[in-house]
């Protein structure tokens, strides 16, 4: 017969086990925030989702956090710069110059950035470098709302609205897209999902996850597969379905490959002949922590399949968040949405207003983030027993 004491340690052992199974099952793939809730979906199943507590106040500080390390390249530079000087020298431009390149904001958008001041400067005669600051701030807000853009929502009764998701392996497209159909399932929409990048075989099995976890319909097919096809009936199952919203992905092999871009047209032709007017949204992922390499994507992307918005995501694992000004100047492309951490929440809605005030407001001083959302994917990139290689690939 077992002693009491040996009684007691197996059973808070078998306790112990039990809440760690709980706390697995309600877990997001890639998120490591707490506090998630199970929500009905319209499919009556249920759809895990990040509560945003505290919102909007809770959203604005991770959203702060989120930007810290930009905001230490860019913002504290400027402010160590302008601290404590007295006139406005070619010196001072020179160093100008240097904060905003090297906060990859790129050369052609410095120059422009800085041809702005220096009229500003001449046209009132401004004598005070720290005016430098505010009118900057002046200069990237009409900049960024020039640019400023939203998806296009599934709207009542007027059948399904079609995204191709596209971007280059490793930018993060399968977790936007699974944080997409959280996000759209949650609000009472039917999501169906077209797992069209049928290269990687993994990449099929991570989006059926996200699906099957948000309570969104998977059309998928065999690994090689075509994934025009895939598009075509994921389009075809959203129509007689009466679907809200069909996410098609797509493969992510090296955007300077033309065979690429042509599947991808190829992608976007077929949906349109199942539906008039599809694709409604051509959603290109960026990873920030590319910087410029990324603009170069945007280019080669745009070009090929007329992106109509961006998302740029692992904006907290980088200081490079200065590209979102790089983009908006170079492109006459929105960026639509942008990444901050690895919750469900923190695929945000890009608010220019709220950007730029993370970045600049003194109200904004003393946040940091204890583990970026690269760190984080590459310590949970093993979902149910497969390592995802979209964010972990094998060394």
């Amino acid at each position: 017969m077992l002693s009491m004491p040996l009684v007691v340690v197996l059973l808070a052992v078998g306790a112990a086990l039990l809440v760690f199974l709980f706390k697995r099952s309600r877990a997001v793939p890639g998120s490591v925030e707490e506090g998630a809730e199970q929500l009905p979906n319209a499919a009556g199943s249920a759809a895990f989702v990040q509560v945003d507590e505290g919102a909007p106040q809770g959203g604005a500080r991770r959203l702060t956090e989120g930007l810290a390390k930009t905001r230490g390249l860019l913002v504290e530079r400027l402010d160590a710069l302008l601290h404590g000087r007295r006139t406005i020298d070619e010196d001072l431009w020179k160093q100008l110059e240097e904060v905003l390149i090297t906060s990859d904001v790129g050369v052609r958008t410095a120059t422009h950035l800085l041809e702005q001041l220096r009229s500003t400067v001449d046209r009132d005669a401004l004598d005070d470098p720290a005016r430098l600051r505010s009118q900057l701030r002046a200069n990237l807000q009409d900049l960024l709302l020039s640019r400023r853009g939203t998806l296009t929502e599934p709207e009542a009764d007027s059948g399904p609205v079609v995204w191709v998701v596209v971007g280059v392996n490793g930018a993060g497209k399968t977790t936007t897209i699974g944080k997409l159909a959280s996000r759209y399932v949650s609000r009472g929409n039917s999501v169906i999902l077209g797992a069209g990048d049928t290269y990687r075989a993994a990449a099929i099995d991570q989006l059926e996850i996200w699906g099957n976890r948000a309570g969104a319909a998977v059309v998928r097919h065999e690994e090689g597969s075509d994934p025009a096809a895939v598009a075509h009936d994921a389009v075809t199952a959203g129509v007689a379905r009466g679907a809200d919203l069909v996410i098609c992905d797509t493969a992510g092999r090296l955007h300077t490959k033309g065979e690429l871009m042509a599947e991808l047209s190829k992608v976007a032709r077929v949906t349109s002949k199942v539906l008039e007017g599809a694709p409604h949204e051509v959603l290109l992922v960026l990873d920030a922590t590319n910087g410029q390499n990324a603009l170069a994507q945007a280019r080669e992307f745009a070009a090929a399949v007329g992106v109509t918005g961006i998302a740029l995501t692992k904006l907290d694992g980088t200081a490079r968040g200065g590209m979102i000004v790089g983009i908006a100047h170079e492109f006459d492309i929105p960026v639509k949405l942008i990444g901050v951490g690895e919750g469900i929440e923190d695929l945000r809605d890009f608010e220019p207003d709220l950007f730029l005030s993370a970045l600049f407001d003194e109200s904004s001083e003393g946040f940091g983030r204890g583990s970026s959302s690269r760190d984080a994917s590459i310590e949970h990139a093993v979902v149910d027993g497969a390592r995802d290689p979209e964010v972990a690939p094998p060394v």
